[in-house]
């Protein structure tokens, strides 16, 4: 799959349904060696609360359950 494949879909976590954040507004961490992407860290909030301290979700690659047409669906509990 390509990273422009991933770019738009909502991450939604799987139990709850609680929206975490669309890829594209995420950071990626990938793997120096192997290229392969290891973590996801998505920002909370939105754009307007910059003056806020930001916080951030870190989702390991492993915490994905699915990749559908739209969705990503994770479990990080």
């Amino acid at each position: 799959m390509k990273l422009s494949e991933l770019s738009g879909k909502e991450i939604v976590h799987v139990n709850n349904g609680k929206r975490l954040g669309v890829l594209g507004q995420t950071d990626l961490v990938f793997d120096e060696r192997t290229g392969e992407i290891q973590a996801l860290i998505i920002p909370e909030g939105n754009i307007f609360s910059f003056r806020k301290q930001k916080k951030e979700t870190t989702l390991y690659w492993n915490q994905i359950k699915t990749i559908g047409k739209d969705i990503i669906l994770v479990d990080n509990e």
